[in-house]
């Protein structure tokens, strides 16, 4: 049976509203939560980007729910090895088997911040093939020295450990990235009904493989308020092809983003407060086969779209499965 998740996103919501989130999603009963890595929004009218590992610290103080970064890039904004670190502290602080490290390749609209050269697609996927060894080497416990390709460790040993190593979940979009992802990952994430991409994964790793997806909706008191919503905050979700993968700034992400209609947005999604249509806006998902469905809120409403998922939505999602 699919479980249904909520998505915090830490472009749009201050480290305050992110942590009352997690506290109102579990009261609500979704079952887990995603949260997004990111050093910058997409574009200003987002405005956040909240450290990720210190979020999840403060999540676990007031939350009991499994969470997955969704998706953290361990390649070039951040060492492998630190990347490492931070995700064995986290699974520590919430508890066995709450935690799975969601890796990808990421985006330059991150990772560039240090100054580091954008690779390509290719050079990506064999960084991040690197990093995840990388870090599944430190979660042994043992002394590792590693002098690869792209990354080099000395004599470096993480001490705080879980019991047992956290799952390591990688986000693929296309037969490239989820080759790689089929032969080092353990779950598969992405953000679309991939129907053809979980049966890929799960012929490679075994009919009971996990899989994740995500999606975004819009709640507010009319469906033109939800859209208008979106439409300021998320309008970079129209762009197309690998745009999101090299555009290095928010700036350049709102130039290319007025190429993006409302209609072009509205096209895609749940707005506004009717439950019908926030139930439908699953169905492909579910039909597609993942095991879990993370949904976010666009926009301001969130405590009331908390509320109506757990009173409405989901209870017709979970009668339906």
């Amino acid at each position: 049976m699919t479980r249904f998740g909520y998505f915090l996103s830490c472009e749009e919501y201050a480290p305050a509203q992110l942590v009352e989130q997690a506290r109102l999603a579990e009261e609500a009963g979704f079952d887990a939560l995603w949260i997004s890595d990111h050093f910058h929004p997409w574009n200003n009218a987002q405005g956040q980007s909240p450290f990720v590992w210190s979020m999840i610290g403060a999540i676990a103080q007031v939350c009991d729910l499994p969470v997955t970064t969704a998706v953290t890039c361990p390649t070039v904004r951040v060492h492998p090895a630190i990347v490492a670190q931070a995700a064995a502290t986290s699974a520590v602080l919430l508890g066995e088997g709450r935690f799975r490290l969601g890796v990808g390749t990421g985006e330059a609209l991150n990772e560039h911040v240090l100054g580091d050269a954008w690779p390509r697609t290719d050079v990506r996927l064999e960084m991040l093939e690197e990093a995840v060894e990388v870090i599944r080497r430190l979660w042994t416990g043992e002394v590792v020295s590693h002098e690869g390709r792209h990354y080099d460790v000395d004599t470096a040993r993480i001490y705080t450990l879980p019991d047992e190593p956290p799952p390591i979940y990688m986000s693929a979009f296309g037969p490239k990235a989820l080759e790689v992802a089929s032969r080092i990952a353990d779950g598969f994430v992405t953000t679309q009904p991939d129907a053809e991409g979980v049966r890929t994964f799960r012929e490679a790793k075994g009919p009971d493989a996990p899989t994740q997806a995500g999606l975004k909706v819009a709640w507010a008191s009319t469906r033109d308020d939800a859209i208008d919503a979106a439409y300021e905050l998320w309008p970079n979700a129209g762009l197309p092809g690998e745009l999101s993968q090299v555009l290095p700034s928010p700036q350049h992400f709102e130039q290319a983003s007025e190429l993006v209609t409302r209609d072009a947005i509205a096209a895609n999604g749940a707005f506004g407060p009717d439950v019908a249509e926030h139930v439908e806006v699953f169905t492909p998902f579910v039909e597609a086969g993942f095991d879990e469905v993370y949904v976010a809120n666009m926009g301001p409403h969130y405590a009331e779209m908390i509320a109506a998922y757990g009173s409405d939505v989901l209870p017709e999602l979970r009668r339906r499965g």
